[in-house]
């Protein structure tokens, strides 16, 4: 490398070495690099904590969507646990990513940035003021010695040109004896010609000579004072690495996963739940909720359906009440909320298990249903018909109806009850579709 000093233009630099004029300029770029290897380094941090970042994302987003598919998928038992297990695993192990990138923006990267900011000082004039004091440190001390320097390439000069000078005269003086052209007062001149340049050698060299030990004698000074501002920059820079180191270090105990306790502890909470994993197990329970351990109602003596079939066909009002009611078969209970009622239930719809004289009509003169008796009075099974007050009620349980004028709903349905509870333990109501009749008065409860 090669360069020149500014007080000391023409002096030629002819090596790489840090004593050449101008050289010391490597030294005080360190400086300004330190600065910018501060951010470097941050920015290699940085990007690190993203990516921590989005590794832990991942690692969420894709246990998050395996454990659905293993949950709803074909796997059971013991062996679906400790499937699941690695997907528990993997968020756990997020967590930590997580961590790691918040420590490293959060005490690294902050700590890289505070150190940057106290150890370098910006000017107004741009640059920092480390590097400016370098520059002047440098300067300073090989002004004067770059000064010589220029002096004794001056004299180098000089001297090298007068022994040129001398050389050619004594080349002509020789020439010229051989030449009987010239007349003795040209050869007169050639020789003191020779004379004086002999006279120059002696001189410039002389002078050159004065000059190299002159700059011998400041050469240790020099040294001395260019030691001393390089030790300075030293000091500076080591400051800068020893921090560099101290840094990294934390770094790495950040990112070392394999010494924290809680890291240790996920896998070994994995490797136990994988063992648990219990084929055994897993074939007994299969057995017993899908295969020959499962209950059966198995096919039993019924009742001629016919005979079933033909009293549900008859009109509930016409049906003569049960004396221990009726079983209820439309009755579904869901939720845990109410209890269901008894099978055999007083209530009932006034048409279960009763048998009717063959010889019933529908003439007046011979219907004991009659709406008026023999002496005028009212018959006391037609309906109410008296207008009553429609309040909203929540059904308890599901009811499916067993006849064409009675409603079905579900446990938690709304409806309106437009009469009240009849002799039987029927009230008529009205779905929210606008569909009107009967449904058992203690399968619903007022809406408060």
């Amino acid at each position: 490398m090669s360069g020149s000093y500014d007080d000391s233009v023409g002096v030629e630099v002819s090596s790489d070495s840090f004593w050449e004029v101008g050289n010391y300029k490597r030294t005080v770029k360190r400086i300004d690099d330190g600065h910018r290897l501060c951010n470097d380094l941050m920015n290699c941090i940085h990007e690190r904590a993203r990516i921590e970042k989005v590794y832990a994302q991942q690692l969420t987003e894709w246990a998050k969507r395996w454990k659905q598919l293993v949950e709803k998928g074909p796997q059971y038992g013991t062996v679906e646990r400790a499937w699941c297990a690695f997907m528990s695993e993997a968020e756990k192990v997020s967590e930590l990513h997580l961590e790691v990138k918040g420590s490293l923006m959060n005490e690294d990267f902050e700590k890289i940035k505070n150190w940057q900011k106290e150890a370098f000082h910006k000017q107004m004039m741009g640059g920092f003021k480390e590097t400016k004091e370098a520059e002047d440190g440098f300067r300073k001390a090989q002004k004067p010695w770059a000064k010589k320097l220029k002096e004794v390439e001056a004299a180098k000069k000089a001297y090298h040109a007068a022994c040129k000078e001398e050389k050619l005269a004594i080349s002509r003086e020789t020439n010229s004896k051989a030449d009987p052209a010239l007349n003795p007062e040209q050869l007169k001149k050639l020789q003191d010609k020779v004379e004086r340049s002999k006279q120059d050698v002696l001189k410039t060299k002389e002078k050159y000579e004065k000059s190299l030990k002159e700059l011998d004698n400041a050469t240790p000074q020099y040294m001395e004072n260019m030691e001393q501002v390089f030790e300075q920059c030293q000091q500076f820079e080591e400051k800068r690495l020893r921090f560099f180191r101290e840094v990294l270090l934390e770094v790495q105990k950040h990112l070392d996963l394999s010494n924290a306790a809680s890291y240790k502890n996920i896998y070994r909470e994995l490797e136990q739940n994988i063992k648990t994993a219990d084929a055994v197990e897993d074939l007994r329970w299969f057995r017993a909720n899908q295969g020959p351990g499962m209950s059966m109602n198995w096919p039993q003596f019924e009742d001629d359906e016919w005979s079933a079939d033909l009293n549900r066909t008859l009109s509930r009002r016409e049906k003569k009440k049960a004396s221990d009611g009726v079983t209820l078969t439309g009755i579904n209970q869901t939720g845990d909320q109410v209890s269901q009622p008894n099978k055999h239930s007083s209530v009932s719809s006034y048409e279960k298990n009763q048998s009717y004289p063959t010889d019933w009509s529908d003439e007046e003169s011979n219907n004991p249903f009659s709406s008026t008796d023999a002496n005028g009075d009212t018959n006391p099974f037609d309906e109410d018909t008296s207008p009553a007050m429609e309040v909203r009620v929540r059904a308890l349980y599901d009811y499916e109806g067993q006849e064409q004028d009675e409603l079905s709903f579900k446990a938690g349905d709304e409806l309106t009850k437009m009469e009240n509870e009849d002799e039987q333990g029927w009230c008529k109501g009205r779905l929210d579709n606008g569909q009107v009749g009967l449904y058992p008065a203690n399968y619903v409860e007022p809406i408060q």
